[in-house]
């Protein structure tokens, strides 16, 4: 840790910026942290992406040049050191739209619909070369971190998800594997900022895309009505899908199946790294999110075209009920691993 300290310190006196008052901004559940850099009347952002994680910096910087491209509001890259994981980034400041919706709740269809609107311009452009492209079998294993682990962790035994790993992949190829768009994965509303001095689209700031690949239109439309993290009003989450699909020509009904087996393979997706999270890294701060992801998933399997998924859900995931939370807890380290 003192040779990675002295390394961001070296990085930024190269750059300028040795003499910055720098404070923590953010982590997240990757390997990544930031610091808000401060000299004089200028800021900016260091990104700390130690080398060897599961995020590449460098697909970070091919992303957020391509969105820039595209007119859109990703952090400008000021200074780089790819080989160590350092990137020095534009500051675009603290109106995430978690926070204002919690300030005004009102502002939530107006925040939204300007999400929205970036996502139909974001995906009516041709994508980066070279991104991953998953198959419907490939996005149904991904899911398979619900039985692996949130069902391992909630009943100390990993079931057998044959059935589940058919059922998915059934659902996903009959209703969610058409043409690919570019889709940014992480989607939502702490990863989007407000900025209202500039105009159109590049009012919304967009954070944490380097995961970036190709996918499913309406990935990225659940991701950001279906958080893990606040509850989207149901009157918003209409509005909203209707907006899209409108936008994009899509058959309502054939839409909302759609959204509902995406929605469904993010749930589980989520359920499992929650609690791997917890059982691996110790960060526990992730168990109360759970309920919420859980509903979101029988929202989804309510859907009468995943009526199979949902059969053999109910057999393999329990509830998440206080109880069964605390189990989780109970099993984790007790220290979170950095």
């Amino acid at each position: 840790m003192a040779d990675r300290g002295a390394e961001l310190t070296a990085f930024l006196a190269r750059h300028g910026w040795g003499q910055a008052d720098r404070r923590h901004l953010a982590g997240d559940a990757s390997d990544r942290r930031y610091e808000r850099l401060r000299l004089g009347a200028a800021t900016a952002v260091l990104m700390d992406n130690p080398p060897g994680g599961a995020d590449d910096p460098v697909a970070f910087c091919a992303m957020a040049r391509h969105l820039r491209g595209l007119g859109l509001s990703a952090p400008g890259i000021l200074a780089e050191d790819l080989d160590r994981g350092v990137l020095l980034l534009e500051d675009l400041g603290d109106d995430i739209f978690t926070r204002l919706v919690e300030a005004d709740p009102g502002r939530e269809a107006e925040l939204y619909a300007a999400a929205v609107d970036t996502l139909l311009h974001l995906q009516s452009a041709p994508p980066p070369e070279g991104l991953p492209n998953l198959s419907a079998e490939d996005w149904a294993r991904a899911a398979g971190f619900a039985p692996d682990w949130y069902a391992f962790a909630a009943t100390g035994t990993r079931p057998d998800a044959t059935a589940f790993q058919a059922a998915l992949s059934e659902a996903l190829r009959t209703h969610a594997d058409g043409a690919r768009v570019l889709i940014l994965r992480d989607f939502h509303a702490e990863n989007l900022l407000w900025l209202p001095g500039r105009a159109g689209l590049a009012r919304v700031g967009l954070l944490d895309f380097q995961l970036g690949q190709l996918g499913q239109p309406g990935y990225d439309l659940v991701s950001l009505l279906q958080d893990a993290r606040r509850d989207v009003s149901p009157a918003t989450e209409a509005v909203m899908i209707a907006r899209f699909a409108a936008a994009s020509h899509a058959d309502p009904a054939a839409f909302a199946a759609h959204c509902a087996t995406l929605g469904a393979q993010r749930a589980l997706r989520i359920l499992g790294v929650f609690a791997r999270l917890c059982l691996v890294g110790g960060k526990t701060r992730y168990l109360p999110l759970i309920p919420r992801v859980w509903g979101q998933l029988q929202q989804n399997l309510a859907h009468p075209a995943l009526a199979e998924l949902r059969a053999v859900c109910d057999d393999l995931l329990p509830a998440p009920t206080p109880d069964l939370l605390q189990k989780i807890e109970d099993q984790c380290p007790p220290t979170p691993i950095p």
